[in-house]
């Protein structure tokens, strides 16, 4: 920790006293970078934390508030479950989603965003539908066309029944 400025000082100088004792201590040789301009985003005022954030290998996602989180998990729930091989595991997966937003939902924080508990047995249909074989359907056979007798039937008996 560093010492605290004293009294008689003004902070410029006690500063710049700091910096030339950590470069007579050589704490300033050999730094990562060194020599490199700075990196700058464009006109992003976050530009150092998505550095920051893509240094250490970690996604934005520990950023989002609950809520958004939340809505983009139920989003992505049936690509979620579509990995998945067993109809408990599907299960499993909609009851620890319906855990987490009945939890916000009784003590909601963040913005507001509109979700609910998602429908298991929805859920698991579509994962049953997913994982059946797709059946070929088989080339429609081909019959030669007739006419449609019947519509011209129904003209020639109403034909004379027209009134004008």
């Amino acid at each position: 920790m560093t010492e605290r400025k004293p009294a008689n000082l003004n902070f410029e100088s006690w500063i710049d006293k700091q910096i030339r004792e950590a470069t007579d201590r050589g704490e300033f040789e050999n730094l990562p970078g060194a020599g490199k301009p700075i990196p700058r985003g464009n006109d992003d005022e976050n530009w150092w934390l998505k550095g920051y954030l893509r240094k250490e290998g970690v996604s934005g996602d520990a950023l989002l508030p609950p809520s958004l989180l939340l809505r983009r998990d139920i989003e992505r729930l049936p690509e979620t479950v579509r990995e998945l091989s067993s109809e408990r595991a599907v299960r499993e997966t909609v009851r620890e989603l319906n855990k987490r937003v009945v939890e916000w939902l009784r003590l909601p924080h963040g913005p507001y965003v509109r979700i609910a508990p998602v429908d298991a047995e929805e859920i698991v249909a579509q994962w049953r539908a997913e994982r059946q074989p797709k059946r070929s359907t088989p080339p429609a056979a081909t019959t030669p066309s007739r006419p449609n007798r019947t519509v011209g039937r129904w003209r020639t008996l109403f034909r004379g029944r027209r009134t004008t």
